[in-house]
């Protein structure tokens, strides 16, 4: 808008002779205000409308080059931010309130969030909202007051994340002992991938490395870098088994990279473990805090997920050797054990046949007890037909001067039946034997 001239300006606040400025309330134009006394005609106040009132003070205040380019320092409230993503916010302090409004394209250049109760340094310039006859400070670049922008942006991503819990200990992966395959995350010209290099192949000859080349610093270096870990997280044959991501020293500004919340996000939702080694030993990012391990340093990442090949040799000796005295000492346990089991079943063998043996004396003793022979021996003797060898149970069976056999205990004998009896009331008494009788005459 092209500025009016300043004699314009000035003449709006001074009192003309009536002649060509609006009537006065309630009265005329010209010689409203004579009086009877007066030499002339005397001069009417100057009436302005609303929109009249508030396009001069618009022009004062648009035309003030001091508030084309102004920095105000206050505490942000009532923040919000509208669909088009335009940022609207009061900048207080003890004494007065101060509206502002910060488009789009400002409000996504800031590097850290605005928030109510932060204390700002802004540069912007004044603007009057005619319709409501307010005035506001359209603000293109803000600093919170005290502290770098940067850091602030740092500190405010960290107590996110770490109250999501993405820094939890319990979430860190242990490193691969003997990794075969490497990868690498960092810029492919730079010193950082000679020093990984030199530290991983003179430890190990025998190892792989796989570079994910991206830029480390500047516009679109996160997307480069979240886009290489992707990459090696895609492997499917012969897969990194840790990650090394990867930039030398530099300033805030420099690492700023590594401070983005993609990237954090993405690192902890590696399939494979990663080591974060960005800067010098003093510098911290974020994604330092969000890897399964951090080193100082590029090299100091190579030593730490690459062994030497002595150290490897030595400790498989030192391995070896223990697993010698471990088998060694768990064959003897084991033998020892045998002997103690065979000795104790060799006494259970012996027990359970003298058992035995006693069991089956008991029972040749009862059937010994039973056995006819005793009987005989106490005087006792058996009676046999010789005629048909079964023992004689009733005398009734037998005829006289039938042959029968006696056994006694010393042996036996035979003999003729004269005659047979039977036992009445305990007491033997004889009986006259049949007579045979005579064969039928043919």
């Amino acid at each position: 808008m092209a500025r009016p001239p300043a004699t314009r300006t000035a003449t709006l606040f001074s009192f003309g002779d009536g002649s060509s400025g609006p009537a006065t309330p309630g009265g005329g134009g010209k010689g409203a205000g004579e009086g009877t006394g007066g030499g002339g005609p005397a001069a009417g106040p100057h009436v302005f409308s609303v929109g009249e009132l508030t396009d001069h003070i618009r022009r004062l205040l648009e035309n003030d080059r001091r508030l084309q380019d102004v920095w105000v320092k206050g505490e942000v409230s009532n923040l919000s931010r509208s669909a088009a993503g335009h940022g609207y916010f009061s900048l207080k302090d003890e004494r007065a309130v101060l509206g502002c409004v910060m488009f789009r394209e400002s409000f996504n250049r800031l590097k850290f969030q605005l928030a109510d109760g932060l204390k700002l340094l802004v540069r912007g310039e004044i603007n009057v909202y005619a319709p409501r006859g307010s005035y506001s400070l359209k603000v293109v670049e803000a600093r919170p007051e005290g502290l770098g922008a940067l850091f602030l942006a740092f500190e405010q991503l960290k107590k996110k994340l770490s109250f999501e819990g993405l820094f939890d200990p319990a979430l860190k992966r242990r490193l691969p002992a003997l990794p075969r395959v490497v990868g690498v995350v960092t810029s492919p010209t730079g010193a950082v991938l000679q020093d990984i290099r030199n530290v991983l192949f003179g430890r190990f000859p025998n190892a792989s490395l796989l570079l994910a080349p991206a830029r480390v610093q500047g516009e679109g270096a996160a997307r480069e870098l979240i886009a290489a870990l992707g990459l090696l997280n895609s492997i499917e044959e012969d897969p990194p088994e840790v990650i090394i991501l990867a930039r030398g020293g530099g300033s805030l500004e420099d690492l700023w990279a590594f401070n983005d919340e993609s990237l954090a996000r993405a690192i902890r939702a590696s399939g494979i473990p990663v080591v974060s080694a960005v800067g010098h030993e003093t510098d911290f990012t974020i994604a330092d805090f969000v890897a399964d391990a951090r080193a100082p340093t590029p090299s100091k990442a190579a030593e730490m997920v690459m062994p030497r090949r002595s150290e490897v040799e030595e400790r498989i000796g030192m391995l070896s050797s223990a697993l010698r005295r471990e088998l060694a000492g768990r064959f003897d346990r084991a033998r020892l054990r045998t002997d103690e089991l065979s000795r104790g079943l060799g006494r259970s063998a012996e027990q359970l046949l003298a058992r035995r043996r006693e069991s089956l004396q008991r029972l040749a003793a009862v059937l010994d007890a039973m056995s006819p022979m005793q009987v005989l021996g106490r005087g006792y003797s058996i009676t046999i037909r010789q005629s048909t060898g079964a023992a004689v149970r009733d005398p009734a069976d037998l005829r006289p001067g039938e042959d029968v056999r006696t056994l006694v205990s010393k042996g036996d004998f035979v003999s003729t039946v004269r005659s047979v009896g039977t036992i009445k009331e305990g007491i033997p008494y004889p009986r006259k034997a049949r007579p045979r009788r005579a064969p039928r005459k043919s």
